[in-house]
């Protein structure tokens, strides 16, 4: 399999996290999102968004979108599990990914930013929205996993909801948010003492800059 990918895309970070926890040997290829390289017709013939990650498979067939990706891995690779077996514990656990995937990530979204500076906004101005948008998602978030019990957001072991947390704590502490929810850390620092999660941390990856 190949992952196209770049070190600071937190969506990129979901897959390497997902990756790690199957066990997964994959060839990592790069994408300079702030160079464009994802709009270059070699990218756009995998990936007609011009987005990343991007997953080839050994078939060749490729796949996008992170949490699409990470459910594929799952469904192919089903230990260890990244989704509980109950229907209702699966439902919340999806849910929390998508606050973050859905609602919170794509403000802080190079091309959305780039899109509010060329309609005028500041960096200031996109950079305030964008802390308020994680503020008031991170609201949400710490009060859907208050009393889940477990060193993870649901439960004893990783799940999707982990893997798209921890690369969105260190987006919030890029734009600068006072991390103020004690849960949120707590489940944030259980995850990053685990391989999976530390070692794809994008200072580690080599193409980090």
């Amino acid at each position: 399999m190949i992952l196209h990918g770049y070190f600071r895309s937190s969506a990129a970070w979901r897959v390497r996290i997902a990756l790690q926890l199957k066990g997964l040997t994959v060839e990592h290829r790069y994408q300079h999102l702030r160079k464009g390289e994802q709009l270059s017709p070699e990218y756009l013939a995998i990936n007609p968004q011009g987005l990343l990650p991007s997953l080839i498979l050994d078939d060749g067939a490729v796949l996008t979108q992170s949490l699409a990706i990470c459910e594929y891995l799952d469904e192919q690779y089903p230990e260890p599990s990244l989704r509980p077996s109950d229907p209702v514990a699966r439902a919340r656990v999806r849910a929390f990914a998508q606050v973050i995937a859905c609602d919170i990530h794509p403000v802080q979204n190079l091309r959305v930013l780039k899109a509010l500076q060329a309609r005028g906004q500041t960096q200031d101005d996109a950079n305030v929205w964008a802390r308020d948008v994680i503020d008031g998602g991170f609201d949400a978030l710490e009060t859907l996993v208050t009393g889940q019990t477990g060193p993870f957001a649901f439960g004893d072991t990783p799940t999707l909801a982990d893997i798209c947390l921890v690369p969105q704590m260190a987006n919030a502490r890029r734009f600068g948010v006072d991390l103020r929810w004690p849960r949120l850390s707590a489940i944030e620092a259980a995850c990053l003492a685990l391989p999976a999660f530390a070692d794809t941390h994008p200072d580690l990856q080599p193409d980090a800059e």
